[in-house]
């Protein structure tokens, strides 16, 4: 089975991935995220009152990249993953409309129902995130 952004847990609104390109079953995955200037969870930034993409969301598109590499696993296609934390997590600028954002997961460790993904996020090939996050996969 070939995995896509539609085979998600999450729908609209919720859904932050617009597009997989690459999917390592239990690996690692990237997709691609354009911010559009109607995107509905744009914020203005208090310094420059410019709209910007909030942190947090990018952390979640982040997490929903990971997923796709779990439930792409053929036993845990009949899972459910959650975000279980944040280790750490740097930003290097804020997201404006019009980027694009390449989103990169690898996962490093997997412990029974616990994984741990090294996570970054490019604009133009430039890093300007990286977090280490924590997957939980539950039965349904």
């Amino acid at each position: 089975m070939a995995f896509s952004a539609e085979d998600l847990p999450q729908k609209y609104p919720m859904r932050m991935v617009d597009e997989f390109l690459t999917i390592e079953p239990g690996k690692g995955a990237k997709a691609k995220k354009t911010i559009r200037n109607d995107d509905y969870f744009l914020t203005p930034s208090t310094a420059r009152g410019a709209k910007v993409f909030p942190r947090p969301i990018v952390l979640e598109a982040l997490a929903q990249t990971g997923v796709a590499a779990i439930l792409s696993i053929p036993e845990n296609q009949s899972k459910n993953v959650f975000f279980g934390g944040i280790k750490n997590a740097e930003f290097r600028d804020d997201f404006r409309p019009g980027d694009e954002l390449i989103l990169s997961v690898e996962m490093r460790k997997f412990r029974h129902t616990i994984g741990t993904g090294y996570c970054i996020v490019t604009r133009d090939d430039e890093v300007i995130c990286e977090a280490e996050l924590t997957f939980i996969i539950v039965d349904r």
